[in-house]
């Protein structure tokens, strides 16, 4: 094991798999001669040639159409889309296209296609470049939805994601990047899809976290415990496919629920999430589940207000101490 950063293990995970197959392309903007935006393609273009790693125009529409039909054709494209909010400038592609494609084939055509994007809340990146999408995806039948907390997971699921036969939307975190880092095998590894982790164990309420959130459930939990409330951090990893399964295994042995994320609290992952656990261990509870998520504003550029609309550690701490008492 080495202890690298998430950027490093994106990194990694790309030139292994294009490495193992030559069907592997990677395309977006900036990727190529600079090496991304966050530098997490760097490298690339000079191992394997402007014919694998392409730069495009700034067009998120061009870029998920072109990997789309590349996909139909026999590669197995990585697209590059900056920020998860330029995702809006390509719906259409996603959600016509690339989403439905098997199904209105009756099966006969598959799209292994990745979507790679970047949520940055807390970058002061002001509203249009601090999406936090993940909840649209999850609407949308036919696509996968992949959301990593550390390094170990990044890799092992962007290698998954890369083999899928299906298409899958990957969101990184911009300050996970470099701030996250972790140990990493050396050797051959895959993270299965549908599969949460509990990063913690606990005894007195479960937090449901996932990304940026997971750190924060972390610190939230050791804070906690000085108090004598011992919490169970539960990492989904993937929001589709969702693995209720430890979810509700770790709320049926707390009785209590807080499911956190950096999305707008309405309407979000936390509400689907939260239903669930409510319709699945309704019996098990012996308070409300409780939501801890971003206000639902806009993310404004300046950063005492991001702050301020931003969901943080004081807020699970908080929202713990109100389950127990």
């Amino acid at each position: 094991m080495r202890e690298i950063t998430f950027a490093q293990a994106i990194n990694e995970a790309l030139r292994a798999e294009m490495r193992r197959d030559p069907t592997v392309v990677v395309l977006g903007e900036d990727i190529g001669l600079i090496g991304g935006n966050f530098g997490v393609t760097k490298g690339l273009l000079e191992e394997f040639g402007p014919e694998r790693v392409k730069d495009t125009p700034i067009s998120e529409d061009a870029i998920v159409g072109l990997s789309l039909g590349a996909s139909l054709v026999g590669l197995r494209p990585v697209a590059e889309i900056m920020f998860s909010s330029f995702l809006g400038c390509c719906m259409d592609q996603i959600f016509n296209q690339v989403s439905a494609i098997r199904y209105m084939s009756g099966g006969q055509v598959s799209v292994p296609l990745v979507i790679r994007t970047v949520n940055s809340l807390g970058r002061s990146g002001a509203a249009q470049h601090s999406g936090r999408t993940e909840a649209w995806f999850m609407h949308i039948p036919g696509i996968k939805v992949v959301i990593p907390s550390t390094p170990y997971d990044a890799k092992g699921l962007l290698k998954t994601a890369i083999r899928a036969p299906d298409p899958v939307i990957f969101f990184e975190h911009a300050l996970a990047y470099y701030r996250v880092k972790g140990p990493v095998p050396d050797g051959e590894y895959t993270v299965p899809f549908g599969q949460a982790e509990v990063k913690r164990v606990g005894k007195d309420v479960t937090i449901v976290a996932y990304s940026m959130m997971v750190t924060r459930a972390l610190e939230a939990a050791a804070i906690l415990a000085e108090e004598g409330i011992e919490a169970e951090v539960v990492d989904p990893r993937t929001l589709v496919p969702l693995d209720m399964e430890t979810i509700v295994a770790s709320v049926r042995k707390t009785h209590r629920a807080i499911v956190a994320s950096e999305e707008c609290e309405r309407a979000g992952v936390c509400a689907e999430i939260g239903f669930r656990i409510t319709q699945e261990a309704f019996d098990y509870l012996d308070a409300p589940v409780e939501r801890v998520a971003a206000a639902n504003v806009p993310a404004p550029f300046s950063p005492p207000l991001e702050q301020y609309i931003m969901p943080k550690v004081e807020d699970l701490v908080a929202a713990a101490r109100r389950l127990v008492a």
